[in-house]
């Protein structure tokens, strides 16, 4: 891979690549203009997005898994290492449903719902695991009624998987949160989580990490309303999409 210090300095300026051809109808002079200095900025964002992601996978090697966790599957029980699959990479997911629960975080189910449909593609790269504190009868029920048909569901009521990687609340509180791993031989290691918590968040906005993981915030945020600031998923609407 390219040295990122080398690769920057062959970069164009962003400004000079934001003099877009296109042309919309009606537009005005000053529209164009304000657009092209967006423009420049998304430029800059892309990149900043691609530094930071080459400075991800450049980690050094993260700590070693202390214990082979226990878990049951929808068909039996199935450890951490058995997760991987084939693949050398495991992502998981802690799916805010607890024991505690009747339903699910309707914020989780909202993120979940879109990865279930881009999960065949992200198979052939690593696995992904979504891990809930229900029982797995109970995480099965919930994605035959949502109509899931690819994300690979995993109970872990048995171990402390949730409270050493999720940061699970003192008093069992569902916390929702990535864990990457990787496995080398019979060695798992722990590689990436996000970190992004209440205490990194921004004045006026709500505690998310970066590059943002929710598939409609980024729809969203191309819009005039951004995300608004009294509106969230939820499990079920009054009235059918408009």
């Amino acid at each position: 891979m390219t040295d990122l210090n080398e690769s920057a300095q062959t970069l164009k300026p962003a400004r000079e690549l934001a003099d877009s051809p296109r042309r919309f109808p009606g537009e005005s002079a000053e529209y164009r203009r304000a657009r092209n200095d967006l423009l420049a900025e998304e430029i800059e964002l892309r990149r900043h997005i691609e530094r930071v992601a080459a400075q991800r996978r450049a980690l050094p090697p993260g700590g070693v898994v202390p214990e082979n966790y226990r878990f049951e599957s929808e068909t039996g029980p199935v450890t951490l290492s058995e997760m991987f699959g084939t693949h050398d990479t495991l992502v998981t997911y802690n799916w805010m449903f607890g024991p505690q629960r009747e339903r699910p975080c309707p914020m989780c189910t909202s993120l979940l719902s879109a990865y279930d449909g881009e999960m065949p593609d992200i198979l052939q790269r690593v696995a992904f695991a979504v891990i809930g504190r229900s029982p797995i009868e109970k995480l099965v029920a919930f994605r035959k009624e949502r109509g899931w048909r690819h994300l690979r569901l995993y109970s872990s009521a048995g171990n402390t998987f949730n409270r050493d990687y999720a940061a699970e609340g003192p008093n069992g509180d569902d916390v929702p949160a990535f864990n990457v791993f990787t496995r080398s031989g019979d060695t798992v290691r722990h590689f990436w989580a996000e970190e992004m918590g209440p205490w990194a968040a921004d004045p006026g906005q709500d505690p998310r990490g970066a590059p943002d993981v929710m598939p409609i915030w980024t729809v969203l945020d191309m819009t005039p309303g951004g995300r608004g600031r009294d509106w969230y998923p939820k499990l079920e609407y009054d009235t059918a999409p408009r």
